[in-house]
């Protein structure tokens, strides 16, 4: 991979949904971060973290009950968080943060979802983050009106 191709933001939302995932298991936000950016690169040396990178993992991490709660709302009746896998969860707490926290349009916050679920779970997968994440900024703009 080129250092272009690292730096797009496409890229760095892999990275966070990857190291959202190592948090799963017991790295803090930095560690996960470092792991994530640095895991696939051929130089030795310590770079800096981008801070797309670092917001959007930490801003996940210190929103993750108010997330939880909004994907909750959204799920059918009879379904949990705790029902969902692991990709589909950081995917759909992704989703929700950038479509609520970051200046990143919604349509583009649920296209990036859809592809990592693509790329990292099933196409039954990459339908159901759709329908979640569209019917969020559905009922997102319903409360605006």
């Amino acid at each position: 991979m080129t250092d272009v191709q690292l730096e797009t933001r496409r890229d760095l939302r892999e990275r966070a949904f990857q190291a959202l995932m190592a948090m799963e298991y017991g790295k803090d936000v930095v560690e996960a971060c470092q792991f994530a950016y640095l895991h696939d690169r051929d130089e030795e040396k310590e770079m800096d973290i981008p801070a797309f990178l670092l917001n959007l993992v930490s801003g996940v991490a210190q929103s993750k009950d108010e997330l939880d709660e909004s994907i909750s709302q959204h799920l059918k009746e009879g379904w949990t968080l705790e029902r969902l896998t692991s990709v589909d969860r950081n995917l759909l707490r992704l989703g929700v943060f950038e479509i609520t926290a970051f200046n990143t349009p919604q349509l583009v916050a649920i296209n990036e979802a859809i592809e990592l679920a693509k790329t990292y779970s099933d196409e039954k997968s990459s339908r159901f983050i759709n329908g979640l994440l569209s019917q969020f900024v559905v009922d997102k703009a319903e409360v605006a009106e």
